[in-house]
């Protein structure tokens, strides 16, 4: 007990227990610090009543306020902040005094922050940085801390350049003394500040590069950090991606107890459930991140979860046929207000732009003009779904008014706005991502045209508008990828562990745990990718006239579903008609079932009962694809050389096997402009013949294709590695390729082709500084895309098209190797002799086409 009354160990102990809850809680774990803080308190209750006691109670109460308000209550923080306060006042008059105070003040401006009261907040801070600026202790941890906390509420008020100039004072100050564990804390504010701006490839790049330094020194703020890139990714229309990132976290968030950044992830994760359309979810997330928001008295946030609850209420209702409820728009009006009168400008006017749609669904068109004249411009930082959300109101009043030229109008201006946007992303996901945002608009005008579309000059105009519309990811050339030590390494070890995992399965040894860290890996190298393969240098949207003049003897069918009908407008001899289709429901799920017949007529050895009976399923779907697709366009295709751009689902279309096109040549692309961007680049000789492992007879096939290629470079055996087959991709004029091969729709960048040392994946194709001019991939389905709204078909074959080859020859579906085998000597005999690519898989395929569902991607 007498050693416990020692004023020096008193102290000595105190000190240790607030420097662990400090360490604590600055690795967001505050639970612990709110435990180690209290204990600190009851040590000092037996130590001496001096000045060095009061500073030391006074700085354990600053620490315990912070956490106690992010676990508790907000209440209880600034309670111990007065306390902290009145202790000051015990002090002498002095620096030390004046410091100690301004501290106090400083943390108060944090809590006041952290529950919305961001103007008190940044008077606060205005007044005390001065102070701390002038007393700053030696090793600048409170004058950095400070800075980066009031950059933080800069950003929460929608103030770029003040967040800016803090942040870089904040980066020099952490770089100057050492403060590494702050310095990822800045970085991660300056990814906030970036997506603020609109640089999506920069703030994920800062939030990259803070992870990197969470990992190594707070690991517990990397959940966190997770919340803020899925933002960003919501922003860049990957909801998929964000909603797993989000399901990865919550867990550790919700064990934290850190309830403001619970709720703050679970709205977020309710906003990529709208964008999914599970709007069960979105209600649900929204509700529990509003009541968790009131129990820290956190009024701001609560109100931006109620509204993100509202919009799942009102995109059900849109989506629906009956009229909406008067009482929904009633509450967005009244929460649009209440939003507005708390300053979230860009929240009011998503509350009151869904009110302005529900009101001219309603036909209450009046109060919806008189609604959306009461939202104001957008302004720098306002998100580009708002811009989006601005421009469908004025179209959707425009229509409900009888303007359709001004609707197209703001068609036209909202696909300009996007295409602002999009420019300045990074890699492909996000190029391709962005389409999300524009998809209604793009419905709209589309369905406007085409129900006004009478002659060659309605269905030109329509096609132009198809091509504004869809699929812009390939107009895009990609620019020199970055090299990132990091990514290589990710990539290098997902070889290794999908390698390994792949022997296991053969020796039958268990895979869950290699499989879970795949996805691990997959999920972190997917991260680095958005920013490490940067996608720019736009190029225009091709005029229907140019698509004409370079279709020559072609003709070209662009598909369109809308309003679930099927139809097609058909270019041919500078001349453009619409053919109305059908049902195309029906259509889709013919083709589902075709393809499913083909996938099971695949393996080389079934038993012929199974064969003819799956070959009778096959035919019968066939035909009546071909009757209710191919047979009303007869008369405008006549016998010609087909361009076919999809919609949608309808890329998974094997059309070499329909009856009326057997033997016809024909090329898919995912749209006009990529087709003509494809058919302008120059063709060149080098030929590259890769054979990878477990293929049966592949050594053999790849070998024996020497004597139609003699000059060919052989990579295959032991030699077939990832970096030997992307080496000598490069520069390569045709590379066949014959591996197995994985399409992976959850995330296609990541589809892959299985080589001697692992997978190759389609996002190292990025990398290649002029991919092959045509690619043969010859023994798997990996010319499957995943379609994501606009248009946008990514794949493995996709990220080819993409990033610069001009045609891939792939399975849509399963292929048995024997069938794979002869359509792949024919077609290559056809290839030497100069034959072009769709005529030669023409003939390749038509002698089987039900077993070689092979097509040509991109131009043939």
């Amino acid at each position: 007990m007498a050693a416990a009354r020692d004023p020096r160990r008193v102290l000595d102990r105190a000190t240790e227990l607030r420097g662990r809850a400090t360490d604590a809680a600055g690795n967001f774990r505050n639970v612990e610090a709110v435990r180690l803080f209290a204990r600190a308190l009851q040590v000092l209750e037996s130590g001496p009543d001096d000045a060095g006691t009061i500073t030391l109670r006074a700085r354990i109460l600053v620490g315990l306020a912070m956490s106690e308000a992010e676990t508790g209550s907000a209440a209880a923080g600034l309670r111990h902040l007065d306390d902290a306060l009145a202790l000051t006042g015990r002090l002498r008059p002095g620096a030390s005094q004046r410091v100690l105070r301004a501290l106090v003040g400083a943390q108060r401006a944090l809590v006041l922050g952290r529950v919305g009261r961001l103007g008190e907040a940044l008077a606060l801070f205005d007044e005390i940085l001065p102070v701390l600026e002038g007393e700053a202790d030696d090793n600048g941890l409170s004058l950095t801390r400070n800075l980066m906390n009031r950059a933080n509420i800069h950003i929460e008020l929608h103030n770029p350049g003040e967040a800016l100039a803090d942040l870089t004072r904040c980066l020099e100050l952490a770089t100057k003394h050492g403060l590494f564990r702050l310095e990822g804390k800045v970085r991660h504010l300056l990814g906030e500040q970036g997506q603020l701006v609109g640089d999506i490839p920069g703030a994920l790049r800062h939030y990259e590069h803070a992870a990197r330094i969470y990992a190594d020194a707070a690991d517990g703020w990397l959940a966190r950090l997770r919340v803020d890139q899925a933002r960003a990714l919501l922003v860049a229309g990957l909801s998929e991606d964000a909603a797993r990132h989000l399901d990865d976290v919550l867990p550790e968030l919700y064990s934290s107890r850190n309830t403001q950044d619970i709720a703050e992830a679970e709205v977020a994760r309710s906003a990529a459930a709208i964008l999914d359309g599970d709007l069960a979810l979105a209600r649900r997330l929204a509700g529990r991140a509003r009541r968790r928001f009131l129990s820290r008295g956190n009024d701001r946030w609560a109100e931006v979860a109620a509204l993100t609850r509202l919009r799942a209420d009102a995109t059900e209702t849109l989506g629906g046929a009956r009229k909406p409820p008067a009482r929904l728009v009633t509450t967005l009006i009244t929460h649009a207000d209440r939003l507005a009168g708390m300053a979230l400008r860009d929240e009011a006017a998503v509350a009151r732009l869904l009110a302005v749609r529900l009101l001219v669904r309603r036909g209450d068109v009046g109060t919806a003009a008189d609604l959306l004249a009461r939202v104001p411009r957008p302004r720098r930082t306002t998100p580009i779904d708002h811009v989006m959300l601005l421009r469908l109101c004025r179209a959707e009043l425009a229509v409900a008014t009888g303007r359709p030229r001004a609707a197209l109008a703001q068609a036209r201006g909202g696909f300009t706005e996007l295409s602002r946007v999009r420019d300045r992303m990074g890699g492909l996901d996000l190029v391709c991502g962005t389409a999300v945002h524009g998809q209604e608009l793009g419905r709209l005008a589309v369905g406007l045209v085409l129900g006004n579309t009478r002659g060659h000059a309605g269905a030109r105009r329509l096609f132009a508008w198809q091509e504004r519309t869809r699929a812009q990811v390939y107009r895009y050339e990609p620019l020199p990828a970055i090299d990132d030590p990091v990514l290589a390494r990710l990539i290098t070890e997902m070889r290794q562990v999908q390698r390994l995992a792949q022997q296991n399965r053969l020796d039958g040894k268990p895979v869950t745990a290699l499989e879970q860290r795949y996805a691990r890996l997959q999920r972190e190298a997917g991260r680095l990718g958005w920013y490490t393969s940067p996608w720019g240098r736009p190029r225009p949207v091709s005029s229907p006239e140019e698509v004409a003049a370079e279709l020559g003897d072609r003709v070209l069918v662009s598909l369109i579903g809308q309003g679930g009908e099927l139809s097609a407008v058909v270019v041919r001899d500078g001349r453009f008609a619409l053919v109305r289709l059908g049902a195309l429901d029906e259509v889709v799920e013919i083709t589902r079932q075709l393809h499913a017949d083909l996938n099971a007529l695949a393996p080389d050895h079934l038993p012929k009962p199974l064969v003819a009976a799956v070959t009778a399923s096959a035919e019968k779907r066939a035909r009546l694809l071909d009757e209710q697709v191919v047979r009303p366009l007869a008369d405008a295709i006549g016998d010609r050389e087909l361009v076919i751009v999809p919609t949608g689902p309808l890329y998974a279309l094997p059309w070499s096997a329909l009856p009326s096109l057997r033997g016809r040549p024909l090329s898919i692309a995912p749209s006009a402009t990529a087709w003509v961007t494809a058919m302008n680049r120059k063709l060149i000789d080098p030929v590259v013949l890769v054979g990878g492992p477990g293929v049966p007879g592949a050594i053999g096939e790849v070998k024996q294709l020497r004597s139609v290629y003699p000059s060919a470079k052989l990579v295959d055996g032991e030699s077939a590695t990832s970096s030997a087959v992307l080496e000598a991709l490069d520069g390569s004029g045709l590379a066949h390729l014959v591996a197995h091969g994985a399409h992976e729709p959850a995330n296609a960048l990541f589809s892959r082709l299985e080589l001697v040392d692992g997978p190759l994946f389609a996002h190292e194709t990025a990398q290649l500084r002029r991919p092959p001019d045509r690619v043969v991939l010859a023994a798997c389905e990996l010319a499957m895309s995943h379609i994501r709204p606009g248009e946008e078909a990514l794949g493995f074959a996709g990220a080819l098209l993409a990033s610069g080859s001009r045609t891939i020859v792939g399975a849509i579906a399963r292929v048995g190797d024997r069938a794979a085998a002869e359509a792949m000597t024919d077609l290559h005999r056809r290839l030497a002799a100069g034959t072009p690519p769709a005529l030669a898989l023409a003939h390749a395929t038509a002698a089987d086409p039900l077993r070689r569902p092979f097509l040509v991607l991109g131009a043939g």
